[in-house]
């Protein structure tokens, strides 16, 4: 049954029935094919768009046609009435929904995305169980405390196995599967599933033109297995709920209703985590799923608050998440549209928000005007006159408001939580074919990093080139043939480098002095510092020690900015220092002569003169590679492996493959995947994920240093 609701008959849908959710996963575990069947049975689109088809409503860029992958993540708003017996009211229910990108390059897509969701999907390959960017995304579920549901799909894959994936849920994500349903045959025999609560098998005919599923009792060759499970389910409920968990222990009968209310609880409080199973590409298992994100997962009301600080005491503001509250909004997105121009992508999490009006940045301290507010529906829009709490629309007109800003209204100003993204691990050199390409790059490259918090722009100031950083190979290839196509602009690339880092191993001292004389007044700024090292992936801490006002406040945040300056610019290899704590303790200063740029080339010299004695080292980003293989091609594979410097983790077995788990220094993995599939025939896959920096072999970083130097990026200063 295909559910038709129209936007306009919607307008009253109360907080309480609106779901805001994402769907996330490991590449290919079929997220994409998943939302394009929510879609359909939802009644928002009228046909099937597949994937491999490069027809998915969700992927609607070029590229993401081209690939058959999802690169950036997708907005849609549409309605849904439950289908099965439930606690609930059988009222349209809104889903607002996020399909996000399974490749690691695109996590700032996922990231950004739990960050205003309420509750996610996870979809998992039955044949694959959970694989390592399953493991990132939950991971990163986990620090936004965003609900899940599990759902086990392509069981009818060869392979497909549903209790060793559960397994996997239990051990590798560390949560408490709640298994909600049985399948009922796998791989080819794969027919439907068994409702374990209702007691009702779901049966869906071998015929993909047959979306219905038929509801039936439970076949006796299930009758045994189904009580086992229902009983281990309702004693797993009753264990978070004390009501429940009295009548377990007396034998009393627990109602359906019962269980499914408390289960709700469980969910949003994080002690549960729902599985259901399906195969989506066969539009199986795919509405008991719909019925479990209205059963399940949690509402804007669920949620009841949300915490923020005033942007200039600091003191902590609460904020009901309801369309009576002041008005507070979290900008997560933004997108350049070649016909409308900027579009941010919002949630409204307290407040009212109409067309036309004045908002205010409180992270910027800028004021911006509301030109039109839209609802998305991937590429598509549909203009509304006003968004209401619990709420996810694109603004058009903002003009200065970036990822992660908070907007709100001027005389009750809040800043919520931000978002935090990852370093890029790899750049390259990129210039323009031609004099009209030139001014074109620019923009071109300004419009991508402002979509895109985790591509980088700077210039090396020896060669003069445009350095682009981001998290791999694919999301820069990506965003070179995005310039090409949306910008029109031709460009050379240069091959990609790995984004090297400095640190120090030992503690040093150091001395600034910046004294100059030449008539008129002189500059005058002396500092002393300390550097130690930090442990790895903490970055840079600077502590002022300055008593008796041997250096003046002012002079204070000058040094910093002098030592941040010259971190950046490198002392070994030209790479940025990290990982260092920088003490300034002593100075002096001169009335007259002294000023804050006197002060911030002394933190430089200071800077400069500690490192020659710090034990300076270069840090390179080592990758957590998993490669999947037939059996038969381990050895190769694995001795391949080695000659790449990999430390191998161990290896599992999962039905005929062998998966290979290894960490790898990025630097050996270019071009990692082209090598891998000639070796094995095609049938090998791999996955890399970054992991740590660890130090550079002596005689490797020598040679990177030499090559630096003989191509003018650097001077070797220690």
């Amino acid at each position: 049954m295909v559910h038709t609701i129209k936007l306009e008959d919607t307008k009253s849908i109360p907080l309480s029935r609106i779901r805001n959710i994402g769907i996330i996963a490991h590449i290919d575990a079929g997220k994409t094919t998943t939302t394009e069947r929510i879609l359909y049975f939802t009644g928002k689109t009228y046909k099937i768009g597949e994937v491999h088809e490069g027809a998915a409503t969700m992927d609607w860029m070029a590229q993401e046609q081209e690939r058959g992958i999802t690169i950036v993540s997708a907005a849609t708003t549409t309605f849904w009435q439950p289908y099965f017996e439930s606690t609930v009211s059988r009222e349209p229910y809104r889903f607002n929904i996020i399909d996000t990108p399974g490749h690691v390059d695109f996590t700032a897509e996922v990231e950004r995305s739990l960050r205003v969701l309420d509750g996610g999907v996870t979809v998992l390959d039955a044949s694959e169980g959970v694989q390592s960017q399953s493991e990132t995304v939950w991971r990163q579920a986990d620090k936004y405390h965003v609900p899940r549901i599990c759902f086990i799909n392509k069981m009818d894959k060869v392979g497909a196995d549903f209790f060793a994936t559960i397994e996997d849920i239990r051990v590798k994500f560390g949560v408490k599967p709640a298994v909600m349903v049985l399948p009922m045959g796998s791989e080819n025999d794969f027919r439907g599933v068994i409702q374990l609560i209702e007691r009702k098998a779901l049966y869906w005919k071998d015929s993909e033109a047959d979306t219905e599923p038929q509801i039936m009792e439970v076949p006796a060759q299930y009758t045994e297995q189904v009580e086992a499970l229902r009983a281990q389910l309702v004693e797993l409920i009753a264990e978070t709920d004390d009501g429940l968990l009295e009548k377990f222990f007396n034998e009393a009968e627990i109602s359906a209703d019962e269980l499914r209310t408390a289960l709700r609880k469980a969910v949003i409080a994080y002690k549960l985590v729902p599985v259901y199973a399906g195969s989506s590409l066969k539009n199986t298992g795919v509405q008991p799923l719909l019925d479990a994100v209205v059963e399940y997962l949690p509402s804007p009301v669920d949620i009841d608050h949300i915490t923020g600080t005033h942007p200039k005491t600091g003191e902590e503001i609460v904020r009901q998440l309801v369309p009576e509250e002041k008005l507070s909004i979290l900008a997560f997105k933004i997108q350049t549209d070649p016909h409308v121009g900027k579009l941010t992508y919002c949630r409204v999490y307290s407040g009212v928000l109409k067309s036309g009006s004045y908002i205010y940045n409180s992270t910027r301290d800028v004021k911006e005007r509301v030109g039109r507010l839209l609802l998305m529906h991937a590429n598509q829009r549909e203009e509304i006159a006003e968004a209401r709490a619990g709420e996810i629309v694109a603004l058009v007109g903002l003009k200065d408001t970036k990822t992660g800003d908070t907007l709100c209204e001027e005389d009750t100003p809040i800043i919520l939580e931000g978002i935090l993204f990852s370093d890029p691990v790899i750049s390259l050199a990129i210039e323009p074919r031609t004099k009209s390409d030139q001014e074109k790059m620019g923009m071109a490259l300004a419009k991508l990093s402002e979509e895109d918090p985790t591509f980088k722009i700077s210039s090396n100031a020896e060669t003069g080139q445009t350095i682009i950083g981001g998290m791999g190979e694919l999301h820069l290839e990506i965003l070179v043939d995005r310039m090409k196509r949306e910008f029109k602009v031709d460009a050379n690339v240069g091959k990609p480098q790995v984004a090297y880092r400095e640190t120090i191993t030992q503690y040093a001292e150091g001395e600034g002095k910046y004294i100059k004389q030449s008539g008129g007044r002189g500059q005058y700024g002396h500092v002393l510092i300390k550097i130690e090292p930090k442990d790895r992936g903490t970055g840079y801490e600077f502590v002022n020690d300055i008593t008796g006002g041997t250096i003046p406040k002012e002079y204070i945040e000058p040094t910093n900015k002098g030592i941040q300056e010259a971190l950046e610019r490198g002392f070994y290899a030209g790479f940025p220092l990290t990982d260092i704590k920088v003490t300034l303790y002593d100075g002096s200063y001169h009335d007259v002569d002294s000023s804050e740029l006197s002060f911030k080339m002394a933190g430089s010299l200071s800077m400069r003169d500690a490192v020659r004695t710090a034990g300076m080292v270069l840090i390179e980003p080592i990758m957590k590679v998993e490669v999947s293989t037939p059996e038969q091609f381990m050895g190769d594979v694995m001795g391949d492996l080695g000659s790449r410097r990999a430390q191998i983790q161990g290896t599992t077995t999962r039905g005929a493959a062998t998966i290979i788990t290894a960490l790898v220094p990025l630097a050996e993995m270019q071009g990692y995947v082209t090598i891998l599939r000639s070796m094995t025939q095609g049938r090998a896959s791999s996955v890399m994920l970054p992991s740590h920096y660890d130090v550079v072999p002596t005689n490797i970083a020598e040679k990177i240093v030499a090559e630096r130097q003989a191509s003018g990026a650097v001077r070797k200063i220690v």
